[in-house]
């Protein structure tokens, strides 16, 4: 069965897992803002989260990037050439209102990852800002893109929905802050270094409960959007709970990540009952 391992981290490491929540969060701004998706968003930004976030992980050289020696990195490589080459397909049918807001974000990214200025350091250098830098970018991409698409929104909803996306990912990040404790510098000053774990944790906790009561403040909410966002707001509450400084192999980068794809999977379970 070691193929079946070897298949499942691949899966991890070539960041599928990672690109799928991202498109599980679209569709769920779709469902929660009550309109209908234009397919091209979700699969751009699928393989476009599997070429950057690749990028990120082992490009960030672009000498080493280019010239991988390991095998294991180069089927990671080619899934990634594969899945730019996808991501440019889906781009072309994209709605030109949205270049706009995708160059925006693509600067975030680049900012993110690589050191623009000259002695300039990149943003996930400075680990005090990098979270809220990833969730504002999340935030964005999957809410601000997928309804740009609409010509007509609510965009105080869309703005509400904004905010809460923003949290949901703040409060994500909190246990891969926690496992990244061994790993990073003390320079980089992140919150769980600069508060310690239980404090991290009780922040990730305080940003759950303005996640689940932002919704009741929407013009249009549906019984579905509370109701998923209650059972939401429990399982953030237990991730919060067992989050520890170490973490078994799989907790962060398969369940934590997973989250996204578990509260698409509820919406769709509460659209067949209500």
């Amino acid at each position: 069965m070691r193929w079946l391992q070897r298949i499942f981290d691949f899966y991890l490491d070539a960041s599928i897992h990672v690109a799928l929540s991202v498109f599980a969060l679209t569709h769920i701004t779709a469902i929660s803002l009550n309109f209908s998706l234009n397919n091209h968003v979700p699969w751009f930004l699928f393989f476009g989260t599997i070429t950057c976030y690749n990028f990120m992980k082992y490009g960030v050289e672009a000498e080493k990037y280019i010239l991988v020696a390991n095998r294991y990195h180069k089927n990671i490589q080619f899934a990634s050439f594969l899945a730019f080459a996808a991501a440019i397909y889906h781009f072309y049918f994209l709605p030109k209102e949205l270049w706009v807001a995708l160059i925006v974000f693509l600067i975030f990214t680049a900012l993110y990852a690589l050191p623009v200025l000259p002695h300039s350091k990149k943003l996930r250098s400075w680990g005090g800002l990098k979270i809220f830098v990833v969730a504002l970018v999340w935030a964005g991409t999957t809410v601000i893109l997928p309804a740009l698409t609409e010509s007509y929104i609510n965009w105080w909803d869309v703005g509400i929905e904004t905010l809460r996306r923003f949290l949901f990912v703040f409060i994500l990040m909190v246990p891969f802050e926690i496992r990244d404790l061994i790993y990073d510098s003390p320079e980089l000053r992140t919150l769980p270094q600069r508060y310690g774990v239980a404090r991290t944790k009780v922040l990730g906790a305080l940003a759950n409960i303005p996640l689940f009561f932002l919704v009741l403040f929407k013009d249009h909410v549906s019984v579905i959007d509370v109701t998923a966002s209650g059972i939401l707001f429990l399982a953030l509450g237990m991730l919060m709970f067992i989050t520890k400084r170490r973490q078994k192999k799989y907790f962060a980068s398969f369940w934590v990540e997973g989250m996204p794809i578990m509260w698409w999977g509820l919406f769709l379970i509460l659209q067949k009952i209500f």
